[in-house]
């Protein structure tokens, strides 16, 4: 799909004879047909006029680039016990309240055991994190994460006690229980000891049932579309490529940019939000990106954007190389005297230092790297020359050190 075609269909107006369309697949062959009519100018009270825009970057789906406000995970934290490990479990003296959780959870259970009786290391004390994923309902199930708190060597084989898992607001919506799958293990003898992975820490595969729902606002008459990457052109052309498909579908425009982040929807009578979410979400939307480049330090790692430019600069890149020999001579006494064997230090230093000049510009990207390429420099030469170019005011972007 060509650039000039979107748009053309974005503009364009609904014929008199527009009819509501049964189904997306008749909207979206309507819309296609539509791409190679004359542009007109939209009344702008609601959709507003489709903008002049420049060459975009990558054509992704809807869903991919945005979300629907308010359909969101809740993240659930929980404190449990996991028992029956195989003497891999806390220490009771180092981890006291190991010791005063088993001893609650005894009491609960009908059984009083006298403080400080207690030995055993097949318990552990645990923390239960988990996502509750929007729309889930009471009876299904979730997956868990269980971590060690104390001083636990291995959860593996553990069973985990039912754990009520709460959210920020303090609420119970999910209790776990189950047994633990543990991927890193720990084999030790006398003189070595191997661990592979992290055995401190396991998951349980629907592993907690979800007791209460989480409400939220979705369904309602107005949605609001948000971006992952703010960007105010991204932001624009979204509502234009809805827009020029809605005028197909429904005869009316439905959305409004709000800002860069953010999209008004006005879901059309007569359908649900899920069809309608369903019906726009896989519409292709050229995005844009703000021109950057990420630099890691510590790895070397540079990662240029399709969007920087670099004015023409002259780069000096050079490097210096010292080298220290240390060829000590053995000295010996002469025979039948009173001298002693000695070591005469005997040290050569070379110094080397190299430079290259190269001229670097660039117009696309293919162009900056072959040109970074030519002054052959390794990744922490790049670094140190892109903060340069950066400094001069010759590199057209943002610069990310991480």
């Amino acid at each position: 799909m060509t650039m000039s075609g979107i748009y053309a269909a974005q503009a364009a107006e609904p014929s008199a004879d527009a009819k509501f369309y049964r189904t997306p697949g008749e909207a979206k062959a309507a819309w296609r047909k539509a791409e190679a009519q004359a542009a007109l100018n939209d009344d702008g009270r609601w959709g507003g006029a489709a903008s002049p825009l420049g060459e975009g970057g990558a054509i992704a789906r809807l869903k991919d680039i945005a979300n629907i406000q308010g359909v969101r995970d809740n993240q659930l934290v929980g404190y449990g016990l996991v028992i029956g490990l195989n003497g891999t479990g806390d220490s009771l003296r180092s981890a006291p309240f190991t010791e005063q959780s088993l001893r609650a959870m005894l009491d609960n259970l009908g059984i009083s055991p006298p403080a400080g009786t207690s030995r055993v290391k097949n318990v552990a004390a645990v923390i239960v994190t988990a996502n509750l994923p929007p729309f889930a309902g009471r009876g299904s199930r979730i997956d868990i994460t269980v971590s060690s708190l104390g001083d636990a060597t291995s959860l593996a084989g553990g069973t985990l006690v039912m754990t009520p898992l709460a959210a920020a607001d303090g609420q119970t919506y999910a209790v776990a229980q189950g047994n633990m799958v543990v991927s890193g293990f720990v084999a030790s003898g006398q003189a070595e000891t191997l661990t592979q992975g992290v055995p401190t820490s396991g998951r349980i595969p629907n592993g907690a049932l979800v007791e209460k729902e989480v409400t939220g606002n979705f369904g309602q008459e107005e949605l609001v579309v948000e971006l992952r990457e703010p960007d105010f052109t991204t932001a624009v052309r979204i509502t234009d490529t809805i827009n020029a498909f809605a005028k197909r579908r429904y005869n009316q425009a439905v959305a409004k940019e709000r800002d860069s982040k953010s999209i008004r929807l006005r879901k059309p009578k007569n359908i649900s939000a899920t069809r309608f979410l369903a019906e726009i979400e896989g519409l292709p939307v050229v995005t844009d990106e703000v021109a950057r480049v990420v630099v890691d330090e510590r790895t070397g790692t540079v990662v240029i954007g399709e969007k920087v430019r670099i004015s023409r600069v002259a780069i000096s890149h050079g490097s210096l190389s010292v080298r220290v020999t240390e060829t000590p001579t053995i000295v010996q006494p002469e025979p039948f005297s009173d001298g002693v064997t000695a070591v005469e230090p005997n040290t050569s230093i070379d110094a080397t230092q190299s430079s290259k000049l190269g001229i670097l510009g660039g117009t696309d990207l293919e162009s900056l790297v072959k040109g970074l390429n030519q002054i052959g420099v390794k990744p922490q030469g790049i670094i140190a020359i892109l903060q340069g170019i950066k400094t001069a005011g010759a590199l057209h972007a943002e610069l990310v050190v991480q």
